[in-house]
């Protein structure tokens, strides 16, 4: 038996993104509701606000190519592979509150946001 068979498995590298609980709950009743059948959600980031960057979550027929894609609870979050530098080790969660409701992501890679929260910088 040579070595290379005797290698011990490589670790599956860690997710770009977390999605908490609440989030896959939520994505799980958008798409329940949707006019098609859905793959699941897409994340991603556009150049646009004050700070420059905001974030971009939208339905996801199938997968893209190059696409990672990170399954939790039933729910499947795809992330455009354009955007994984500025989402890696970012946390997806869901909250809701008296005046607004929404997707929010805690991302280590920001250095700052501007005053409505919309956008962000990097």
């Amino acid at each position: 038996m040579n070595e290379l068979s005797q290698a011990p498995a490589r670790p599956k590298p860690p997710a770009v993104i977390t999605v908490t609980p609440a989030a896959a709950k939520r994505i799980r009743d958008i798409l329940a509701k949707s006019p098609k059948p859905m793959a699941g959600v897409r994340i991603g980031v556009k150049a646009r606000g004050c700070s420059g960057m905001s974030y971009v979550v939208e339905y996801a027929e199938t997968r893209g190519k190059f696409e990672d894609a990170v399954e939790v609870d039933g729910a499947t979050v795809f992330v455009d592979p354009k955007a994984v530098m500025y989402l890696l080790g970012s946390e997806m969660d869901y909250q809701e509150g008296k005046m607004e409701a929404g997707f929010s992501f805690k991302n280590p890679n920001e250095k700052g946001r501007c005053g409505c929260g919309e956008s962000f910088s990097i």
